[in-house]
């Protein structure tokens, strides 16, 4: 472990100690700034812990390094500020009170030892003395815990819970994160308190949201996900997941149960990619699994039609969570493509099926190959392999076939408003109709992707589209 110089060697630490003590304020290093540190791991997030006023004190900070306070939050005794690429937050030492229908505390002033035992672990409630930086503070054994890679609360674990619920998930974010264990009776005491979660006056989707999504963010995110099934807290957070679990699946590249097979494709994208959504994607990519599951003799367990309805299921799931539109249309795509590339590898397709892929994945086409990839989870090493190199054969041959008919960011290259020019239209149907009919032709292979070719081959079909009907 990292020993305490060099902990508070920091240039800005050393400026925060000396204005502690010429200011005559006791001051403390702690939390998660001091846990990470001894894990070995680097930091520009530093909580600081002042028995007393650390409003005021955050204020002459302030005043020192000639920053303004980016927040103060007189509720919760807390102050921000933003020094360089740092993030200091000054907290008062404090005791909290909570009432069972909110997670929002009553806050009051305390002593060291009742501040570090209302902390959610023992391994963030860990302090060193600026003023007297001789030795780590732990009043509840988090050293050992940190050594014994353990999560456990300070206090009664089922307190802690039914106090505030967040703290179910952040044990498990921490656990995965660290991948630590959590200990039995802090477990016991979050299967028995998973249902507080379902309280929407308790905690708010969009912080339940924001710790699943961190948990996505791990290393090895199965470690987390795998606990939130086992305590329940999955049923209640996201159940499609939970439902998951013992659908079986014959097949020669998956794991034979889809909830595992789904575990390894988000550890297999985790180990390439840091993208969030890109997890996410393969968190959900077999959603519909459960609802288009049907038995087939002679074949086995069919899922026909499971990557449309679990793309069409991810409006309301991002509804339901509160989780960005945005990456709605990007999720979607993924899901709806992701059984696409394995069936290009067989022998004698065209070019336009290499054309039509790469132009309805568009700029996710890499990151559909990246699910692809991590969806190939046998755990016959000779299979895997014969997959992998598959995938290879087809990435090389579209993006061969893109360079070759310029299908990068593809569309008509016959505008609407030259065909609306054309054929003398207003905006109408038959504009779109015309732009896709030239589309169409070009991802055939009939005409070249050209403008020329387009226009040419526009003035040769227009009159039989202007003929028809509305």
């Amino acid at each position: 472990m990292v020993n305490i110089k060099e902990i508070i060697s920091k240039p800005i630490i050393k400026k925060i100690k000396s204005i502690a003590k010429k200011k005559n304020y006791k001051v403390y290093l702690v939390g998660g700034y001091v846990r990470d540190r001894l894990l070995g791991i680097d930091s520009n997030d530093i909580d600081f812990m002042i028995v007393g006023d650390a409003i005021k004190f955050a204020e002459e900070v302030s005043k020192e390094l000639n920053v303004k306070l980016l927040a103060v939050y007189k509720n919760f005794c807390t102050a921000l500020i933003h020094y360089e690429d740092f993030k200091l937050e000054f907290a008062s030492a404090r005791k909290e009170s909570y009432d069972r229908k909110s997670r929002k505390p009553k806050v009051e002033y305390a002593d060291l030892e009742a501040d570090l035992s209302r902390r959610d672990f023992t391994i963030n409630a860990l302090a060193i003395s600026l003023i007297k930086p001789d030795k780590i503070i732990d009043k509840f054994n988090g050293l050992k815990d940190l050594d014994n890679k353990i999560i456990r609360t300070p206090l009664d674990p089922e307190k802690t819970f039914d106090d505030d619920p967040l703290r179910i998930l952040r044990a498990i974010r921490f656990a995965s994160q660290l991948n630590f264990s959590i200990e039995p009776i802090t477990l016991s005491a979050i299967n028995k308190y998973a249902k507080r979660l379902e309280e929407d006056s308790v905690v708010s989707q969009e912080r339940i949201t924001n710790e699943f999504l961190l948990i996505l963010q791990t290393p090895k995110p199965s470690i987390g996900l795998n606990l939130l099934y086992l305590t329940g807290v999955m049923d209640i957070i996201f159940p499609e997941i939970s439902a998951l679990v013992g659908i079986e699946q014959m097949s020669e590249y998956h794991h034979k149960d889809v909830f595992d097979h789904t575990l390894q494709v988000v550890d297999n994208v985790a180990k390439v990619s840091d993208n969030l959504w890109l997890r996410f994607a393969a968190l959900v990519h077999d959603i519909a699994k459960p609802q288009t599951k049907k038995f087939i003799s002679g074949i086995g367990w069919t899922f026909h039609g499971h990557s449309e309805q679990g793309a069409r299921m991810m409006k309301n799931i991002f509804t339901r969570m509160r989780l960005p539109m945005n990456k709605l249309e990007y999720v979607k795509k993924l899901i709806s493509l992701h059984l696409r590339p394995i069936s290009l590898s067989e022998e004698n397709v065209t070019d336009s099926a290499f054309r039509r892929l790469a132009t309805e994945a568009g700029e996710y086409l890499q990151d559909l190959f990246v699910l692809c990839r991590a969806d190939i989870t046998s755990k016959n090493p000779d299979k895997v392999k014969k997959y992998l190199d598959n995938f290879d054969k087809v990435e090389k041959r579209i993006f061969e076939v893109q360079e070759k008919d310029n299908l990068r960011n593809f569309q008509s290259p016959v505008r609407g408003d030259e065909i609306m020019q054309i054929c003398n239209l207003p905006p109408c149907k038959k504009v779109g109709l015309l732009k896709k009919k030239i589309e169409e032709a070009i991802l055939d292979g009939v005409i070249p992707n050209d403008y020329n070719a387009a226009k040419e081959y526009l003035m040769k079909i227009k009159d039989d589209i202007l003929s028809q009907e509305e």
